[in-house]
């Protein structure tokens, strides 16, 4: 099932794990945090919390793609059971925009307010630390 769905020239959209669509150009003018985690990364479920406190900001989108390509209702199931209150995306959407598949888990892709990636950050990370580059 393809989750990309292109609309014109640079309308991007993608398909969440409750197969709501999510227009990337409605995320302009916030930080969009993407992260990779695994069920089996114990690093992954100790930042769940962190980031679903960040998801809660006004000026901050969490998205979580999970690594092992677990999608639908199965994905829907296991981020109810992880805690994660953040959006889940049903595919990884770092082709779309050119990023390379993490080699390390949890992964954190940090996209500035007007959509360019500022860094990538590889192991678990706080909300403290992710407000401070962000200048939150």
């Amino acid at each position: 099932m393809a989750t990309l769905l292109l609309a014109g020239c640079d309308q991007v959209a993608f398909q969440k794990a409750d197969s709501s669509t999510l227009e990337w150009e409605s995320l302009r003018g916030e930080w969009v945090l993407v992260n990779y985690w695994a069920e089996w990364c114990k690093p992954c479920l100790e930042e769940i919390p962190e980031l679903n406190a960040l998801d809660g900001h006004p000026q901050v989108t969490v998205l979580g793609v999970n690594f092992d390509g677990i999608q639908g209702v199965d994905l829907v199931a296991l981020g109810e059971r992880m805690g994660i209150g953040f959006p889940m995306l049903a595919e990884d959407p770092g082709p779309e925009f050119g990023w390379k598949l993490p080699v390390a888990l949890p992964a954190t892709f940090v996209v500035d307010p007007d959509g360019n990636l500022l860094e990538a950050r590889f192991g678990p990370q706080t909300e403290d630390d992710l407000k401070e580059l962000m200048g939150l």
